[in-house]
């Protein structure tokens, strides 16, 4: 085996156990919060005021805090918006027990949020994870309707709240939050998306078509800017919202994802504004950023109107190398999907990917690219929940429910709606809001976890993979692939892998946490292989612009990658 890297290889006894014994799975995703542990209902707080920030939360991260080797869950709480003093419980951390000191084999959640201490009660809307020290260890942001909170992670299972001293705070109504190096100096910045400026004593009073109260739409309050924070490298940030332009740009922020879509090695940003012109800060390498929303074809819709984004999934579903976007909408709008060229110019193709039919009557919110079939394509999978009375449901309890859609990708640039056939999780009507994806289990294939509104989270698992050496079907293989460094951004956010097959495109894809909705993603890097067995190479494109080749490598594994001990390596750019 050439070069020098680390393979870990997934326990074959404990990825079967894993599965809780399992039958031969009839469904592509089985429900199993509660069966593992992953006990938890979000609670809104809402008393019939009709509060925006009420309808709009929350989120969830899959991040392995501990550094075992398995994901853990951190789930966003509400509370009442108009009653700093009530409290609901708090946000809530869960240690995954599969693997480390407390492991038993099987799948398992245990509730650590006293003794790691981010049991932070708030209004409480997203979370965004990153190493922002480069200890190796994972923090947290989170963002709240009011003050928000920066967690250093102690490297111990406890956490300590460092936003003072830090400078990260933002008091306003924070919606979804990203890591990124924008400045490539090797540490992580933030970017925090803000949404209106709504206030309990400037509440306003709006009505639906029939007449009955209901939440006002973004437009009845004034929109507010994100904020950027650069990493000073020394525990602090600072506010370069003015500096880097970023403050020029005036909208109902809801998510955020970092790619890079002109192919240029440094990271840019999309924001996503409801009911207003989506955001495509461009990097200019000199610390600033040029907003080319509308010049790039991806801040409204073929039409020219904007429209009510919530949730980005940013991936390759056409495997031709570029981050392509796409865009929950509200319903009637349909959902957006933003083919890249290369060059960071977009071309509004919902209806020819066939997305438009599907998502028309849906509210979409927390969203994901995810090969969940393990065949070389990225599937979609999108959480739906309404913000406004649906008519058929008028008069009950909750009448924002709806169900969620799965689409298989089909290849040659078409989506096919596959919730009919993905079982019961795609038929249950639940508000989902944020959602996030990663191996929870430690099996080779995807996992999802869905933070609904006002109702239990749900944890979906994939059961189309069964461990080491199995698959999701005669042929369908998979690689797992982490990466890290010995010094500056230890996890490679903003990487760039890329999969090299015999005679096949090679399948790109980039470390993130970001995007979806008020959420953060594993950052391992999942890729299906479909028929093919073998890997020729594993390219990377680290985030400081060094190039370098791993070869020698198995598949159906979970392979770790050192930086600057792979071969071929070229100079940064």
């Amino acid at each position: 085996m050439s070069g020098r890297f680390r393979i870990r290889e997934i326990w074959p006894a404990l990825a079967a156990a894993a599965t809780l014994a399992l039958a031969a799975p009839t469904e592509p995703f089985r429900e199993a919060a509660a069966a593992s542990g992953l006990v938890f209902r979000h609670t809104n707080g809402a008393a019939g005021r009709f509060y925006m920030p009420e309808i709009m939360g929350s989120g969830v991260a899959l991040f392995d805090y501990d550094n075992d080797g398995d994901l853990d869950v951190y789930l966003v709480q509400g509370r009442p918006v108009a009653n700093a003093s009530s409290s609901t419980g708090g946000n809530r951390l869960f240690r995954n027990d599969l693997i480390g000191p407390a492991s038993s084999g099987v799948l398992h959640f245990t509730d650590v949020t006293d003794q790691a201490n981010v049991g932070l009660a708030a209004v409480g809307m997203g979370v965004a994870v990153g190493d922002i020290d480069n200890d190796g260890w994972r923090d947290l942001y989170v963002t709240n309707f009011g003050s928000n909170v920066l967690y250093h992670n102690n490297g111990n299972g406890t956490f300590t709240d460092v936003t003072a001293g830090a400078g990260v705070d933002d008091p306003r109504w924070s919606t979804s939050a990203a890591f990124l190096d924008y400045d490539r100096d090797g540490d992580l910045d933030l970017i925090v998306v803000n949404y209106v400026a709504f206030s309990v004593s400037g509440d306003k009073v709006c009505t639906d078509h029939a007449g009955a109260r209901d939440y006002c739409p973004p437009g009845a309050y004034a929109p507010v800017p994100a904020r950027l924070f650069r990493n000073d490298g020394s525990g602090t940030f600072t506010d370069v919202t003015v500096a880097s332009g970023v403050s020029r740009g005036y909208g109902a922020g809801l998510g955020v994802a970092v790619g890079d879509f002109d192919r240029d090695g440094w990271p840019d940003i999309y924001v996503a504004n409801d009911a207003m012109a989506n955001q495509v800060w461009m990097n200019q390498r000199n610390g600033t950023f040029e907003d080319r929303g509308f010049l790039s074809g991806a801040a409204v819709n073929a039409g020219g109107r904007p429209e009510g984004s919530m949730g980005i999934a940013l991936g390759d579903p056409d495997n031709d190398g570029d981050d392509d976007l796409f865009i929950t909408n509200i319903a009637t709008e349909t959902h957006a999907m933003y083919i890249n060229d290369g060059q960071g110019n977009f071309d509004d193709a919902r209806v020819r990917t066939g997305l438009a039919m599907s998502t028309a009557e849906m509210t979409g919110f927390g969203t994901n690219w995810l090969d969940y079939d393990n065949d070389g394509r990225l599937d979609l999978i999108v959480g739906n929940g309404a913000v406004n009375i649906i008519e058929r449901l008028r008069g009950q309890p909750v009448p924002y429910r709806q169900h969620n859609l799965l689409f298989h990708n089909e290849g040659q640039g078409t989506l096919r709606d596959v919730s009919e056939q993905a079982g019961s999780e795609f038929s249950r009507l639940d508000v989902a809001r944020g959602l996030a994806t990663g191996d929870v289990d430690n099996d080779g294939d995807v996992d999802v976890v869905i933070a609904n509104n006002n109702a239990p989270v749900r944890l979906l698992l994939n059961q189309t993979t069964g461990g080491v050496g199995r698959t999701s079907g005669p042929g369908a293989h998979w690689i797992e692939v982490s990466l890290s460094a010995s010094s500056g951004n230890r996890f490679a956010i903003g990487a760039r892998v890329g999969i090299v097959r015999e005679g096949q495109p090679v399948l790109w894809r980039r470390v993130r946490t970001d995007g979806s909705y008020l959420s953060a993603n594993d950052d391992r890097i999942h890729v299906g292989l479909g028929t093919s067995d073998r890997v020729r190479a594993i390219e990377v494109e680290w985030p400081d612009g060094l190039r370098e080749s791993f070869t020698g490598i198995a598949i159906d594994r979970m392979v770790s990658l050192e930086r600057a001990t792979g071969q071929h390596a070229t100079t940064p750019k």
